[in-house]
């Protein structure tokens, strides 16, 4: 085990730090308040690297390692989580093309991504099949050289802005998952009807959409794998990303207690800095300890899939932990703020409304708990 960081691998942090915080951060409240999409933000980060990150050099892409990307967005995280989860979108989008396509699809579909700046969507979610995968109702029918797509997608990240979607539809539900097949919409094609931007309770700076399907005709070129194959493509997805969503969790402990420290040295309470009292000592301590743990298994489950190796274990060790951690964290660094970090000029209560989105989104906690216990049962 090596824990040291490579020259490469300091240059490409310090480069997302620098962005995260001369670009990201100062702008995030004013995009949490107004829900407005930072559509300029994410070009910039596009301009930096900082964008479409595990799409190989064959494809004109940097094929970042997962441990490097995690290196870049926990910094992403800390600025903004937000803008994180809209950058990390175009990731999740393309990698059922990275780890399910065919060579032509490859070069055809990720290519353009790293050529001028574009959006993608990964569209799995239903209104009835959310944690609960195989009940999905979106259909696909062969019609000659097309396929027909009908139904409905929901809490879909950047879809109101994507130029391209990657949807899930089954060819026939009574299959369940074995009917699921995976397709590339691209662009705006008839019959795709986008929905209201959803108001959020936190993350705010992402755009989530509903996305209707209405007779929308994809080509059998954009099948990506064989008909049936879109649960595989699908997990296999999810593996390779929950390391990415996980580490925005220890990007939001992380300025969570950074905060908390800075705070607690300045407010005074019965004569001395809040943090020479016992109990706040425990808090920081606490936070800081669970923010390494959750990095730590980020990590791991990131250079296991460096490694080639299967980690659909340790990839839910560190979406559940972490998820979990960044929850508790941030909510302890509003208790350390005290009647202040209720009141939005002050930045923790923002971290706690984003830290819960991560309980719940690409699986929610209660979830990866059911696919450890799997793993375990194996």
């Amino acid at each position: 085990m090596d824990f040291q960081l490579s020259d490469s691998q300091r240059a490409l942090q310090e480069m997302a730090r620098k962005f995260a915080r001369e670009v990201i951060r100062p702008k995030a409240a004013h995009y949490d308040e107004t829900s407005h999409f930072p559509r300029e933000i994410i070009t910039q980060a596009w301009e930096n690297g900082l964008l479409n990150m595990a799409i190989p050099e064959a494809y004109g892409g940097l094929g970042l390692s997962h441990v490097d990307q995690l290196l870049a967005y926990e910094e992403l995280a800390w600025g903004c989580a937000g803008m994180a989860t809209s950058i990390t979108a175009n990731d999740l989008a393309n990698l059922p093309i990275i780890v399910g396509a065919n060579e032509e699809q490859k070069k055809r579909l990720l290519t353009p991504f790293t050529e001028k700046f574009k959006l993608a969507s990964f569209c799995l979610t239903e209104p009835e099949a959310g944690s609960d995968v195989a009940n999905m109702s979106t259909t696909a029918v062969r019609d000659g050289d097309h396929y027909v797509l009908n139904g409905a997608k929901c809490f879909i990240t950047n879809g109101g802005h994507a130029d391209q979607y990657t949807v899930f539809a089954t060819l026939d539900k009574a299959k369940k998952h074995k009917g699921i097949t995976c397709f590339v919409v691209e662009g705006r094609p008839k019959g795709l009807t986008v929905g209201k931007h959803e108001n959020k309770m936190g993350q705010r700076a992402s755009d989530t959409v509903a996305l209707t399907f209405e007779d929308v005709r994809v080509p059998v070129a954009n099948r990506i794998g064989e008909e049936g194959e879109g649960w595989r493509i699908a997990m296999e997805t999810l593996d390779n990303s929950r390391p990415i969503t996980a580490i925005l969790s220890v990007g939001i402990a992380r300025a969570a207690l950074e905060y908390s420290l800075e705070y607690s040295a300045q407010r005074k309470t019965f004569g001395k800095p809040i943090r020479e009292h016992q109990g706040i000592q425990f808090m920081l301590a606490d936070m800081a300890m669970n923010t390494q743990a959750a990095r730590l298994l980020c990590h791991q489950s990131a250079w296991l899939l460096d490694q080639g190796q299967r980690a659909s274990l340790q990839s839910s060790y560190a979406k559940c932990f972490a998820a979990d951690m960044a929850m508790k964290v941030a909510t302890d660094a509003v208790q350390v703020y005290g009647g202040y970090g209720y009141i939005k000029e002050y930045p923790v209560e923002k971290l706690m409304r984003d830290a819960k989105l991560i309980q719940i989104y690409e699986g929610t906690s209660q979830v990866q708990r059911l696919v450890i216990a799997r793993e375990l049962f194996k």
